[in-house]
């Protein structure tokens, strides 16, 4: 029977130690595995194994997406969730302003490729985030003070941000 803090740790549900960088092959290969043992031709009972098979998918969405895996990460290391701490970069209401104008510029202008270009700077700026963030876990170690999970924090408040101006 699983346990509900196993639950919650997408990591352990597919059996990956708890680091950021995680290859997607390792994360599908994982899942795969588990979900092979866990299928329910395999399985006496067919509710254990819907279950089952339900928290290996859920881990597996969480530990896919860069920024849900670093949430799930961050909390796990005992940092603050999005909620207890809403720190944001110095600069940022005005870079976000700033970017929001030109992005509505740039789609009134009705120029072909403005789409396109701003598509490509997205994907430029999500990367961006990958990598500050996998540099600042891999920085911390596997005990992480609160100043380096409060720094984690606040890099991945920023990237919530840029995510939702992304999606609108």
């Amino acid at each position: 029977m699983t346990t509900p803090e196993r639950q919650d740790d997408p990591f352990e549900v597919l059996g990956l130690p708890r680091r950021f960088d995680l290859e997607p092959a390792a994360i599908t290969k994982a899942w795969l595995v588990k979900s092979a043992a866990s299928h329910p031709d395999r399985q006496p009972d067919a509710s254990d194994a819907a279950r089952e098979m339900a928290k290996l998918n859920a881990a597996r969405q969480a530990l896919t997406d860069p920024e849900r895996r670093a949430n799930a990460l961050l909390r796990l290391l005992g940092g603050p969730s999005k909620e207890a701490d809403r720190s944001l970069p110095d600069g940022f209401l005005e870079r976000t302003l700033e970017l929001r104008e030109e992005i509505e510029e740039l789609l009134a202008s009705g120029e072909s490729g403005e789409r396109d270009r701003l598509e490509q700077w997205a994907l430029g700026q999500r990367q961006q985030y990958v990598s500050q963030v996998s540099s600042l876990f891999a920085a911390a170690g596997s005990s992480p003070d609160e100043s380096a999970l409060a720094e984690i924090r606040t890099v991945l408040n920023d990237w919530r941000y840029t995510e939702r101006l992304i999606e609108q």
